[in-house]
């Protein structure tokens, strides 16, 4: 498919309910709300496609960059282009979508994960928690523990709100799985009050960071 036909049928394919979605959300003006599923079906459809999805995500259109990261294979991607492609984001999603499918396949994605913790642009600050946050839950072998406890106590309240979703995921996965820093990770919670008025749909775990500990570690066992 070429870029103008894939741009035509995403048009066809937009939602009001996912438009509306995306405007409560700030996705900003640019895109057509297309659903997952079709989005998935067409990324099928495709399949690996480069050039296609570098220009896709040259487009600044939501739904096409989010096609595009479905289309590329993360290891052919340099640092440079991941960091390109970071600075691109402005809508959530988008994030989500590059953090899943390509910067937590790509082949160097350890060695950027403590310079875009460290970075003062947010889209690359949210990839640097995320990625630690999976090394909590996958491989913590090697991390200091105590010192990014630290970090999210000095630095959660203040960080821009898409970086402190993440950082307080990392919180949280901190207390569920190391019982030693549990304590200290709840306390931090408390202290910090992140979270804690978020409205939660009934069955959902709250994001506060000291009631979902409780309860993921309730329900571990």
């Amino acid at each position: 498919m070429t870029y103008e036909e894939v741009m035509a049928q995403l048009q066809a394919l937009g939602n009001e309910q996912v438009r509306a979605y995306n405007a409560k959300r700030g996705a900003g003006d640019n895109y057509f709300g297309v659903k997952t599923a079709d989005l998935r079906a067409m990324a099928k459809q495709i399949k690996v496609d480069p050039d296609l999805a570098a220009k896709l995500w040259a487009s600044g259109n939501i739904d096409a960059m989010l096609l595009a990261t479905l289309i590329v294979k993360p290891k052919t991607l340099s640092v440079d282009d991941l960091d390109r492609m970071i600075e691109a984001v402005t809508y959530y999603q988008v994030a989500d979508w590059l953090a899943t499918n390509i910067i937590k396949l790509h082949p160097q994605k350890e060695a950027q994960r403590q310079r875009w913790m460290d970075s003062d642009h947010e889209i690359a600050a949210r990839m640097g928690w995320s990625l630690t946050t999976e090394r909590v839950i996958k491989d913590p072998e090697g991390l200091d523990l105590p010192g990014l406890l630290d970090r999210i106590e000095a630095e959660m309240g203040s960080a821009p709100s898409t970086v402190q979703w993440t950082m307080n995921y990392c919180l949280a996965e901190i207390g569920i799985k190391f019982p030693e820093h549990r304590s200290r990770a709840i306390a931090i919670g408390e202290k910090l009050g992140a979270f804690r008025d978020y409205p939660v749909s009934k069955g959902c775990v709250s994001p506060y960071a000291p009631i979902w500990i409780a309860e993921m570690v309730k329900r571990n066992g």
